[in-house]
């Protein structure tokens, strides 16, 4: 993909942003830096580039760079009796990230996958879509509510968009490969999903032990399928259970 169609994919949004105004001049200052240094991965050292796309990324995900406002798109709602109103919103920064990160991905060199078991990966998704649920049902933190919420396409539209794809693409597809080769698959699957569960813990332990548990077997369809999509369906899959059969967002303790 040509370089000016891939930096559309960024700039929309921060135009999108700046125009509805949530993002100020100075996340536009903020944006507009991190969309140009993560394509400039071929003029920079990986020990330098990776660390840092990573650390950004992560910052701009968790809200913690100001002047990027979230744009509500309804009330909030209570989606499950057992649990707090839900507000549908989209955040600009993490919305960012995905776009990002997703334009600089389909512009690599096509890359030769040096393993591929089919199998594993279809175990490894069949694992997670059912484990998953389980232990969130089993230790507390969610509760049996099926439902078929009226925004759910709405909802579906933006946790691929903000959520899904922007965690994938930070933890596979930049952090996973990496540490698959330095430290070996199984070591580096692993290290992956407990860091992806640590960065959860501001929710609460629980949480992040769940999202552990998730992102282990995101890692595992990815390594197996050796394609990210494969990790983004099961991510929105294991999303798209939660809130249609479980308590949403969690249970009130």
């Amino acid at each position: 993909m040509p370089l000016h169609l891939q930096l559309l994919f960024p700039l929309i949004v921060l135009a999108l942003g700046q125009g509805l105004g949530g993002v100020q001049v100075i996340a536009l200052l903020a944006g507009v830096s991190y969309v140009g240094w993560v394509f400039a991965d071929r003029q920079l050292p990986a020990r330098l580039w990776l660390p840092v796309t990573l650390l950004s990324s992560v910052a701009l995900a968790a809200h913690l760079v100001p002047g990027f406002s979230p744009l509500p798109l309804g009330e909030p709602q209570r989606l499950s009796p057992d649990a707090p109103p839900y507000a549908l919103r989209i955040s600009w920064d993490k919305l960012l990230v995905g776009m990002t990160l997703l334009a600089w991905w389909l512009g690599r060199p096509t890359q030769r996958t040096l393993k591929r078991a089919p199998l594993y990966a279809w175990l490894a998704t069949i694992a997670t879509l059912l484990l998953v649920p389980l232990l969130a049902l089993g230790i507390g933190l969610v509760g049996w509510q099926p439902k078929w919420p009226e925004m759910i396409w709405a909802w579906l539209a933006v946790n691929l968009l903000v959520t899904v794809l922007a965690e994938e693409l930070v933890f596979r597809g930049l952090l996973q490969p990496v540490l698959v080769s330095r430290l070996g698959a199984r070591n580096g699957v692993l290290l992956t999903a407990v860091i992806f569960g640590a960065v959860h813990l501001p929710f609460s332990p629980l949480f992040a032990l769940v999202a552990g548990l998730a992102g282990l077997g995101y890692g595992l369809a990815f390594h197996f399928s050796g394609r990210l999509s494969v990790a983004v369906a099961l991510h929105l899959a294991v999303n798209s259970c939660h809130l249609v059969l479980l308590s949403y967002p969690l249970r009130l303790a």
